[in-house]
């Protein structure tokens, strides 16, 4: 069985996320979506709050694809899945720097489990999570970039801070 890995913190979940999820589990026979534990990034959404939008916004690809939270190390949580490769999306050159580093350290801890690029749909290069929640901050519409539940959690999220 293929295992793939799309790990992230999905904080939140943009269309641009969904756009990955929906090209990476063609691929595979699994698709595990790891919600990081990063508190470190200062997260609008718990852990366990992620873990459920992203368990919504993929059910319909039924059993093909799960959602976990993991707070190891990403090669840990990848060999404890028996994970064949990593997903990773990228937008634009400066995502490619990082992941380049990212992923010559990953092969240096486990080099059985490969690194899969995805490039986002042209449609949503520009989205990041961190600029959603910017915009829902500052009382702009973030409606193209999120789904219309998600929309509505971060504008109640945002306005309970």
């Amino acid at each position: 069985m293929r295992i793939g890995l799309y790990p992230g913190t999905f904080d939140p979940v943009t269309n641009g996320h969904l756009d990955i999820i929906g090209r990476a589990v063609k691929l595979v026979d699994k698709l595990v979506i790891g919600v990081a534990q990063n508190d470190a990034k200062g997260p609008l959404f718990s852990t366990d709050e992620r873990v459920e939008m992203l368990r919504r916004e993929v059910a319909q690809f039924g059993d093909a694809v799960e959602v976990r939270p993991f707070s190891s190390l990403l090669m840990h949580f990848a060999e404890e899945l028996n994970a064949n490769c990593i997903v990773r999306g990228l937008r634009a050159v400066a995502d490619f720097e990082y992941e380049f580093q990212m992923t010559a350290m990953n092969q240096r801890l486990n080099s059985e489990i490969e690194t899969v690029f995805l490039m986002a749909d042209p449609r949503h290069q520009a989205i990041a999570s961190r600029l959603v929640k910017e915009i829902a901050m500052l009382n702009g519409n973030i409606e193209s970039f999120v789904s219309p539940a998600i929309a509505a959690e971060v504008l109640d999220k945002v306005r309970k801070r």
